[in-house]
């Protein structure tokens, strides 16, 4: 759809004054700051609940009137499946409606590896200039503002983990060999890491590491936590410049989960931290290696909610050709301070370092989910937690497929979700999960994982890892 063929009458109430900060003082100057860096075009994107990053792109001189009245998009997506098949939820879905995806300036910036872009991350309001009640940034944002209401802050970054490929065949074709976390493996990539670093920083990104990872021609790239709505905008940004490099090297990259069935998959672990006003409350604390009491009635709240973040940080079918025990992927429902077969790992930091470093890693989420969605619903799991005043329950050590079935039961050791139609089960029976997306969003994660649960069903591994190998 062409928005505006001619300039609107000078009567039409514009977007900005419907819609308070759309348009910020200084975009002017924005505009000719990209157009003297080459920019021509500027791409908006948004996450649909299958985790597919989905795009609309104006050329620079348009980026004012986008700015301003939005650029519209079908409601569509909200129910697609990862793989684009149209389903309808009780709320949302079918042919009907139109979005205005509107850029958030803040965050708008030239891409180092797409000579002649910029990017910026949009949300979603209706035609009216209301907030559309099913914006997957718009909820992440509602629960960075819920958790500061409570006197919170949170801190927030991904893992990203990819595989390079051979650029032109589907099956996974390994760009290098050489042993995990190996030299070889460095210095085949040495180069093209560079390039990507360098990227990453011109583009505002503080990159923390970079190193070969485990599986088949893996790596893995971190950078500096934000606040949750940065972190998950950072998640969008680091993929896209990953793959753009990754072109211009000849490879082909691939953040899918599972490339290969029956090998370690790539997963995006998330990172959080929770402060109150005097400082993190991981760290410091007269509880088990520091924690404070709100801080563990947090990550006792993410605890118990983990089956139903299953669905939405991992619930992809593919998802679950790479929750294997035994293979660092967190699929128990447990904590462990350094235990990396926890689903939710305690990290203290090194001595000294605990106020800045204390944080919980969830393993079990992987690049098929919403960046935003995860990380607004394990803010939601966490605060409720707070709210409950919750407590851990006792920490696990070692292995827990080392244990016999009675022995785990014994020490209240589950398994989250086998696959993508339990995980629908259990983010359906979640009231707290629900009670934050709102029925409409709710309603829409869970059409969209039945129906690819259904759907996929009898698919083997192999063609699964087929199916999902080149879309993320």
């Amino acid at each position: 759809m062409v928005p505006f063929l001619r300039a609107p009458p000078d009567n039409v109430a514009s977007m900005s004054e419907r819609i308070p900060g759309a348009e910020r003082a200084g975009l002017a100057g924005d505009v000719a700051r990209l157009r003297g860096e080459g920019v021509e075009m500027v791409e908006m994107s948004f996450v649909d609940n299958a985790g597919n990053v989905r795009v609309k792109a104006v050329p620079l001189d348009r980026l004012v009137a986008a700015a301003r009245y939005g650029v519209g998009a079908s409601p569509c997506f909200e129910t697609f499946t990862f793989d684009d098949a149209m389903v309808r939820g009780r709320y949302l879905g079918g042919p009907d409606g139109d979005l205005r995806l509107m850029p958030d300036l803040d965050r708008l910036v030239r891409l180092a590896a797409l000579p002649g872009w910029a990017w910026a991350p949009a949300d979603k309001f209706g035609q009216d200039g209301q907030p559309f009640v099913a914006c997957q940034r718009a909820f992440a944002a509602r629960q960075v503002r819920a958790a500061a209401d409570a006197g919170l802050t949170a801190l927030a970054a991904f893992e990203h983990e990819w595989a390079l490929g051979a650029p032109d065949a589907e099956e996974f074709v390994p760009a290098f060999t050489g042993p995990g976390y190996g030299q070889v493996r460095l210095e085949a990539t040495a180069d093209y890491a560079l390039e990507l670093v360098a990227a990453l920083r011109e583009q505002g990104l503080d990159v923390q590491q970079f190193h070969p990872e485990y599986a088949l021609g893996q790596l893995e790239l971190s950078v500096a936590a934000k606040d949750p709505l940065g972190a998950a905008d950072d998640a969008l940004l680091v993929r896209h410049t990953v793959r753009a490099v990754s072109r211009r090297h000849g490879w082909r990259a691939s953040f899918a989960p599972c490339l290969v069935p029956g090998g370690a998959g790539s997963g995006a672990h998330l990172h959080l931290s929770v402060h109150g006003a005097d400082g993190n409350l991981l760290a410091d604390g007269p509880g088990r290696y520091g924690l404070r009491p709100p801080g563990e009635a947090f990550l006792a709240g993410v605890l118990r909610e983990l089956p139903a973040l299953q669905a939405i940080g991992g619930g992809n079918p593919a998802s679950f050709l790479r929750l294997e025990p035994s293979r660092w992927a967190g699929v128990w429902q447990v904590w462990g301070r350094e235990t990396r077969e926890a689903a939710l790992r305690l990290i203290t930091g090194t001595t000294g370092t605990e106020q800045w470093a204390a944080n919980a890693e969830v393993k079990c989420f992987d690049a098929t989910a919403n960046p935003y969605l995860v990380v607004g619903a394990v803010l939601a799991a966490g605060l409720a937690g707070v709210r409950e005043e919750l407590r851990l329950p006792a920490e696990i050590t070692g292995d827990p497929a080392a244990l016999s079935d009675d022995e785990r039961a014994a020490a209240a050791i589950n398994r989250l979700p086998t696959n993508a139609a339990e995980a629908a089960d259990a983010l359906e029976e979640s009231a707290v999960l629900a009670d934050a997306l709102g029925k409409e969003l709710h309603d829409a994660m869970l059409t969209v994982r039945r129906a690819e649960a259904e759907r996929f069903a009898d698919t083997s591994p192999a063609e699964l890892a087929a199916l999902t190998r080149w879309r993320w």
